[in-house]
């Protein structure tokens, strides 16, 4: 694959988050994923499979923290895959996770394993620090296993 595939690549996967999480963009969907999307680990406990739950994981983020935003640290490129590096934040004011609203900053940080087939996402793997966000949330303790 040539650097400028890789480039693009990257690119791809930053548009693609800046616009669905970032931006609040939900048509970044179907701009940027293959309707035959597979995400390896939902993105949030109950996500529909395929593009919709990533879809319903902005809105449900967006919803709760309307300026949910989330900054890539690091864009890793090789092959048909992009690995990217994130802290996403927001100020939370709508209910998320059963919780509502605190006026608080919350911090989820990750990473996603992306695999692009031609010009569209195809799959993504991901590792989300879920239990630090559940501790923001005040539903455990941060040293709770």
């Amino acid at each position: 694959m040539t650097a400028d595939q890789l480039s693009k690549n990257k690119q791809l996967v930053e548009d693609f988050i800046q616009d669905l999480f970032t931006k609040g963009d939900t048509g970044a969907v179907e701009r940027y994923l293959d309707p035959g999307f597979v995400s390896h680990d939902p993105p949030f406990p109950g996500a529909p499979e395929g593009p919709e739950g990533m879809r319903q994981a902005a809105v449900l983020f967006r919803r709760a923290l309307p300026d949910w935003h989330s900054d890539v640290e690091q864009l890793v490129a090789e092959g048909d895959l992009v690995v990217e590096v994130f802290t996403a934040s927001g100020t939370h004011r709508g209910e998320l996770m059963g919780v509502p609203g605190t006026g608080r900053t919350i911090t989820l940080r990750g990473v996603n394993v992306f695999r692009v087939a031609g010009d569209r996402i195809a799959e993504r793997w991901g590792v989300l620090d879920q239990l630090a966000l559940l501790a923001q949330l005040g539903l455990t303790s941060p040293g709770s296993p």
